[in-house]
């Protein structure tokens, strides 16, 4: 039997095969198992940084990856103890097969990390936004999103750096050298993209509107629904999706209307000058009557300017921020009682009626 496992094949014995068999399998077998046992170690930790941390959601995002992660690892490790054949390693484009083959899994197990701490980031995350939803203020939910994004886009960049240093071999201080050189002609190239990373910044810290906000920019009406690293996206009132870049947030004069503590509306009346001053009075008064309502704050009705041909009335008033419905509702109840008002006192719109007289004499 001893004699069947010390022979050689492809220069490793046949017990150096089943041994590096027997580790991988084993680990493939128990992979759910020691992954979970990990994480479970590595939540113990976690949970005491983190009262509230659900163990469940935990081991859903990290278990995973942490145990293809370890299978990769030792699968490895175990494949190094064998000796390449030398009758497979011919050479491919200047490079050995076995330059080749140590390359690609030095390329999966990179992958494997950085898929691992993507997912630890993600859960960081839904630790930070269940903090963040305890409190009244969006800012600091779009800020955990912002972040989020932020750090996967590093962390990504780190994996492939990772990758050209030790999966192709290349000198990353030379190539961070020329990478900045590249990166200045980039940053010009794409400045715009830039400037809106910058005003995303501003965004964040400065925080002119939130998510969920109401806001009007650039003839734009609608409700923030995500702010990114390069744009700012809007539900509008006709219910479409808009994308404004960071920049015009920023730059533009951007109206947030969900900060406002009142509504205003305005009614202009062009009364005929057909009627006496002490009906218009009458008139003006009898407005600011029908100005009264429980939601109607604030309120004034005055003369604004006397025409030729019109009287010009201007009525304002103010309601609490309530919802474009009601105010429009009750901007047209207004309206309508105003109107009832003019057809009680017989008072008409400059214009509303005019005769037309034709005088001449005819010619034979």
């Amino acid at each position: 039997m001893n004699d069947v496992f010390d022979k050689i094949f492809f220069d490793n014995t046949v017990r150096s095969y089943a041994i590096v068999a027997g580790i991988i399998l084993f680990v493939l077998l128990l992979k759910r198992f020691i992954s979970r046992y990990l994480a479970g170690l590595i939540y113990g930790v976690v949970k005491k940084i983190w009262k509230d941390v659900d163990k469940k959601s935990f081991s859903g995002l990290v278990a995973q990856p942490l145990g293809l992660f370890l299978l990769i690892l030792i699968s490895i490790v175990s494949l190094h103890k064998l000796h390449f054949p030398a009758a497979l390693n011919v050479e491919v484009y200047k490079a050995t097969t076995k330059e080749i083959v140590q390359s690609l899994g030095s390329i999966i197990l990179i992958f494997s990390f950085i898929w691992l701490l993507l997912r630890i980031i993600d859960f960081i995350a839904l630790l930070l936004e269940k903090k963040a939803d305890l409190t009244p203020d969006m800012a600091d939910n779009q800020l955990i999103i912002f972040f989020k994004d932020f750090f996967k886009v590093v962390i990504g960049i780190l994996g492939v750096l990772m990758i050209l240093k030790f999966g192709f071999g290349f000198s990353i201080s030379s190539f961070i050298t020329g990478l900045s050189i590249a990166t200045a002609a980039i940053a010009l190239a794409t400045r715009e993209s830039l400037e809106n990373l910058i005003a995303s910044f501003i965004i964040f810290f400065d925080k002119p509107f939130t998510i969920g906000d109401l806001v009007h920019v650039q003839n734009i009406t609608g409700t923030v629904e995500k702010i990114g690293l390069r744009s700012t996206r809007i539900r509008t009132d006709q219910k479409t999706f808009v994308t404004v870049p960071n920049k015009q947030m920023v730059d533009s004069i951007l109206d947030n209307l969900s900060l406002r503590t009142q509504r205003k509306a305005e009614i202009r009346l062009e009364i005929g000058v057909n009627i006496s001053a002490e009906t218009l009075r009458i008139f003006i008064e009898a407005v600011k009557i029908k100005m009264n309502h429980p939601q109607i704050e604030e309120t004034s009705v005055y003369l604004m300017e006397i025409r030729p041909n019109a009287f010009l009335i201007q009525a304002d008033f103010f309601t609490a921020p309530v919802s474009i419905n009601e105010f429009n509702s009750l901007k047209q109840q207004k309206n309508l009682e105003i109107l009832r008002l003019m057809e009680e006192m017989k008072i008409e719109l400059a214009g509303a009626s005019s005769e037309i007289k034709i005088s001449g004499k005819l010619e034979q």
